[in-house]
């Protein structure tokens, strides 16, 4: 059973302009108040926490994000879509730290990420605090004991220089430096909970400069039942399926109510357009985990999670089921093959048409279907099968397609992947989404 939507907490006209400030500790679902409504074609600021270290050592928090309160799109009801335009996004912390994670045992039950507690007086998600620095910096608030469920094995402090867009690893002297201003070098918003992860101090490999490449990892619309922010998906939301505390549920549950909005997929960036899944009334918009950088498939399990400021447009698709994201992502971001072709190129391929008696030439755009699975190979089928199912194109069609004029590519592992094609523009057109095919690519 799903939770109303209280309606005390919505307007009764639809907004076109809306800025969010406030998060949800790490849970995102019907129980969650929705703000709004915003207007169909409305615009839509976020400022957002960082994701993961810093709620995976807070352990009030029941999700490893600090996700945006959703927003209610008038207008949008179960069975449409919604496509949310990101017009800008940037990055506002100073620094972050990150690396690869290692759990402690004994102080969660199930999941490190959804249950944790103090081993020492048995407090489920206790209020804590940060002491000092370093690793054991966060206590509990009942009986003073170190209770981070996390720890690194292996990690780094980064600081940042947003207008150029470069980014550098640095020693421990800076990193002990920049713990003692952590909430600042964070940026942390004002309503944001979650302690600071450059708390912790952890700096082994300084010198490593790096490009920026900011986007969104979590962001999408709210799942038809309550889960933890960082389990919608079918990768990380394996851990639900039978789990020992209040959001375990079997696979077909979990599939059945996530929207896969936490993606960690590189090109949703600013610029691209990103049509998501309705499975509450209203969308239920929301967004977070920003991260500075990551290669395909976030290699250590974590990346440069930081603050940021995202603009959207959110749109409604009327009549257009999905079962998880597509994305329409930047012409740099397309795999080659998936490029359309320009005014000359097609002019060359007519000229080739006739010399062999093939007179026609399909005009197609590039679309993009997120799979999610437990590990790589499913979450692969899951792409292809959802492709066919939205498109109405046959399975081996698509396999086709995406081999010829496309790509399969990782975004996370274990199991969420990209794939991406070009697919015909009029079945984009009956889809209900040719419009913002063309207007994206610039195509006639």
């Amino acid at each position: 059973m799903t939770t109303p939507v209280p309606e005390s907490t919505l307007n009764t006209t639809p907004v076109d302009y809306l800025r969010v400030d406030r998060y949800t500790h790490g849970i995102i679902g019907p129980s969650q108040p929705m703000l709004g409504p915003l207007a169909d074609g409305g615009t839509l600021i976020t400022g957002t926490p960082p994701g993961c270290w810093g709620p995976m050592i807070t352990p009030a928090f029941e999700g490893g994000h600090e996700v945006t309160q959703p927003v209610y799109v008038a207008g949008a009801e179960i069975g449409d879509a919604v496509a949310i335009k990101i017009k800008s996004m940037r990055v506002t912390s100073l620094a972050t730290s990150s690396g690869v994670m290692k759990f402690v045992e004994g102080r969660y039950n199930g999941d490190p990420f959804v249950s944790k507690f103090c081993s020492k007086c048995g407090t489920e998600h206790p209020a804590s605090h940060v002491e000092g620095i370093g690793q054991d910096a966060i206590r509990c608030n009942h009986c003073g004991a170190e209770v981070s469920a996390f720890r690194f094995s292996h990690g780094y402090v980064i600081v940042f220089d947003v207008q150029n867009q470069v980014s550098l690893t640095v020693n421990q002297d800076v990193a002990n430096q920049l713990a003692g201003r952590a909430s600042e070098m964070s940026a942390l918003p004002e309503f944001a909970a979650q302690h600071s992860i450059l708390s912790l101090a952890r700096a082994d490999i300084p010198g490593v400069a790096a490009h920026m490449r900011p986007f969104l990892g979590n962001i999408g619309t709210i799942p038809s039942r309550d889960l933890p922010d960082s389990h919608n998906c079918a990768d990380f939301g394996q851990y639900l399926i039978n789990a020992p505390h209040r959001f375990g549920m079997t696979r077909e549950e979990l599939h059945a109510a996530k929207t896969d909005g936490h993606m960690d997929t590189n090109s949703i960036r600013e610029g691209c357009v990103l049509i998501c899944p309705v499975k509450v009334p209203g969308a239920g918009v929301y967004m977070g985990d920003m991260h500075a950088q990551q290669g395909n498939g976030e290699i250590a399990g974590h990346a440069t999670d930081c603050s940021g400021e995202a603009e959207v447009v959110v749109e409604v698709v009327k009549d257009l089921t999905l079962e998880g994201p597509i994305i329409l992502q930047n012409l740099e971001d397309l795999p080659p093959l998936a490029r359309p072709m320009n005014a000359e190129q097609l002019a060359i391929v007519r000229k080739l048409g006739a010399r062999m008696g093939q007179h026609e030439v399909e005009l197609s755009g590039p679309i993009t279907f997120i799979g999610s699975g437990e590990n790589l190979n499913l979450a692969v089928e899951n792409g292809l099968q959802r492709a066919a199912a939205a498109t109405g194109l046959p399975y081996d069609e698509v396999l086709n397609r995406a081999t010829i004029t496309g790509s399969i590519d990782i975004s996370r592992l274990p199991g969420t992947v990209r794939v991406t094609f070009l697919c015909p523009m009029n079945v984009l057109d009956r889809m209900g989404i040719g419009h913002l095919v063309r207007e994206k690519y610039n195509l006639s």
